[in-house]
């Protein structure tokens, strides 16, 4: 018999989390760093990508800074190359790097912004999934969490194109559950809203609703997404695969 603590240790596992510097991946880059796992921080900004880096190595860790666009399908191979040359074999997945702009209305919404917004969000986490992945099925072990979101449940027109993509990241969830059964375990978050950058862009009246319907009366803060992200990465979740866990004060 394990202890609770010894379920949720990540001593000796190698995790990568795409949108790694900032808002909710900074802080399960940290947690898991904390909990013993050597962590990649991946995103576009290679700059912010060593601050994280410079945290988690000041606290005694091991990490790695990985620039790379996550829509780009050709790099992501690649990126996974370097991260397991630099810090070992994957057991750990995170798809969290993602884009949420709105727009007037969907036929004011350009080709180009569908694309780019379908690239961040669906087509990268679908080829570092299946890289990743596979790999990690050959070894016979490994976890993926997805972070998706609550618009993919309850979409709106000006955020018709994430709510799409976030809608078909829960699909590859659960298909890609099943295709790396049963070494590696899939899931997913569907996070509510949380006080990261995008905030910044909430209207008050915007954030008064959220905290008029949602249960908590409030939204989150990015450390808040800390608990369920180390359950569905860990020993503590062995038999969870291919679940959508609500992670979202309660949202009507």
């Amino acid at each position: 018999m394990t202890t609770t603590a010894e379920r949720f240790d990540l001593s000796g596992r190698v995790a990568l989390i795409t949108g790694g510097s900032r808002g909710l991946g900074r802080e399960m880059a940290l947690a898991f760093a904390e909990a013993g796992a050597a962590v990649a921080v991946a995103s576009r900004r290679e700059e912010a990508c060593h601050a994280v880096v410079a945290e988690i190595e000041a606290a005694g860790g091991r990490a790695f800074a990985a620039a790379c666009h996550m829509g780009d399908w050709n790099a992501l191979e690649p990126l996974v190359d370097r991260v397991e040359a630099a810090l070992g074999p994957l057991d750990i997945l995170v798809n969290n790097a993602g884009m949420s702009p709105v727009a007037p209305s969907s036929v004011d919404t350009s080709e180009a912004l569908w694309d780019k917004v379908l690239d961040v969000n669906l087509k990268g986490p679908f080829r570092l999934t299946a890289v990743a992945g596979s790999r990690m099925a050959a070894r016979g072990r490994g976890a993926i969490l997805n972070i998706s979101s609550v618009a993919s449940l309850r979409p709106t027109p000006v955020t018709a194109p994430y709510s799409a993509a976030k809608a078909g990241l829960n699909a590859l969830t659960e298909a890609y559950a099943l295709e790396f059964a049963p070494g590696v375990r899939v899931n997913a978050i569907i996070a509510g809203p949380f006080a990261t950058d995008i905030s910044k862009a909430w209207t008050p009246e915007a954030v008064k609703q959220m905290e008029a319907t949602h249960a908590l009366g409030r939204v989150g803060q990015p450390h808040e997404i800390v608990g369920a992200a180390l359950y569905l990465v860990s020993d503590a979740s062995s038999f969870t695969t291919g679940a959508l866990l609500k992670v979202d004060g309660g949202a009507p």
